[in-house]
């Protein structure tokens, strides 16, 4: 690092900064949200996985926003995160992310609060209001409850995409650029 520092700093009169400044292995250093990685001798990008937790945080719970809003938001975010990360390979990434849109029937079953409200809603659903009754009782965190056959039934994914929200799949398919 003293060397480098030394060379930029000297001969190419640049300013270094050290906070940001690393020397590693390639498949260690991330590099403007990508990471590097070997596949069968030949050097790859893809996504570092500090660069995939805000949109975990973007499907938390705790936002007070209304489904427009979050549907809004989502599509305009990630939409952009695709189009910025589209070179790096995250086909399995997103796989795995597409997933965390249970977190997002954990959300639908938050907002709807009272067990009045969980009835009819799953009813309206094609739950049968006996088991409708059955499962708005139950007393599991919505975490618990959003990863069940309870939710996987009737706030399935497949809903969650009629409502509007965006799949990173499908989207990252559209604009990948092949290489």
């Amino acid at each position: 690092m003293e060397s480098i520092t030394k060379f930029v700093e000297g001969k190419l009169m640049l300013k270094v900064n050290k906070e940001k400044s690393v020397v590693g292995h390639v498949s260690k250093i991330k590099f403007l949200g990508y990471s590097f990685y070997n596949y069968r001798g030949e050097w790859r990008l893809r996504i570092h996985p500090k660069s995939l937790g805000k949109i975990k945080v973007l499907t938390g719970r705790s936002r007070g926003w209304s489904d427009e809003q979050r549907i809004l938001y989502l599509r305009e975010y990630l939409t952009g995160w695709i189009h910025y990360f589209k070179l790096a390979d995250m086909e399995s990434s997103l796989r795995k992310m597409d997933k965390w849109y249970r977190r997002l029937s954990m959300v639908k079953w938050k907002q709807w609060k009272r067990i009045k409200t969980k009835i009819t809603n799953q009813v309206q659903l094609g739950v049968s209001k006996y088991k409708a009754q059955e499962w708005a009782h139950t007393r599991k965190s919505y975490w618990h409850t959003a990863k069940s056959w309870i939710l996987s039934i009737t706030l399935s994914n497949d809903y969650l995409k009629q409502l509007g929200y965006p799949s990173l799949l499908a989207e990252y398919t559209r604009v990948r650029v092949t290489t």
